[in-house]
């Protein structure tokens, strides 16, 4: 774990420093439509450039609370657009059997609120939240309700942890 930190800290730390805020919002809402891009280095990166006057808190802040959120709606719309059909069809390549699919909508049936929510705090599981709420036709308003709650908490947790409590990543320099 600290020695992704510091990898990451050495990868992002020019970008943060020359795009600010701007870079965050791009690799938040990426990783959270669906993309791999390593999401809470980069925010725990950008917090504690912010700890050294180098970023402002809030604009790091706002950047990742709406990177979070636009980039789970993205991923809601495509899945929401034909991911059904795509997992039913090359699902089974990767062991989702028609089976398991049908009991994982049964369970976002009973749970989807709760499920979408810890997804966010969850490697994996975050990037491919809004994909797989879409997929399974998830209710936006209820969708939209839960992820913007995981997104808050998640980024409060890690944008404002690593700014007020710096002294603990004094390794990372």
């Amino acid at each position: 774990m600290l020695s992704t930190l510091h990898e990451g800290w050495a990868i992002f730390e020019p970008y943060l420093k020359h795009y600010g805020a701007i870079a965050i919002f791009v690799m938040i809402y990426l990783e959270s439509m669906g993309s791999p891009v390593p999401g809470e280095t980069g925010v725990i990166a950008a917090s504690l450039l912010a700890a050294k006057g180098e970023l402002s808190i809030v604009s790091v802040y706002v950047a990742v609370l709406a990177g979070a959120i636009l980039g789970d709606s993205t991923g809601y719309v495509i899945g929401r657009l034909g991911g059904n059909a795509l997992l039913r069809r090359f699902g089974p390549r990767i062991g989702l059997t028609a089976e398991r699919l049908d009991a994982v909508e049964d369970r976002f049936a009973r749970g989807g609120l709760w499920i979408v929510f810890i997804a966010r705090f969850i490697p994996l599981m975050r990037q491919i939240n809004g994909l797989l709420a879409g997929s399974l036709a998830m209710p936006w308003h209820r969708f939209l309700m839960a992820q913007s709650a995981g997104a808050l908490v998640w980024t409060s947790l890690y944008t404002l942890g690593p700014y007020f409590f710096t002294e603990l990543f004094h390794h990372l320099r």
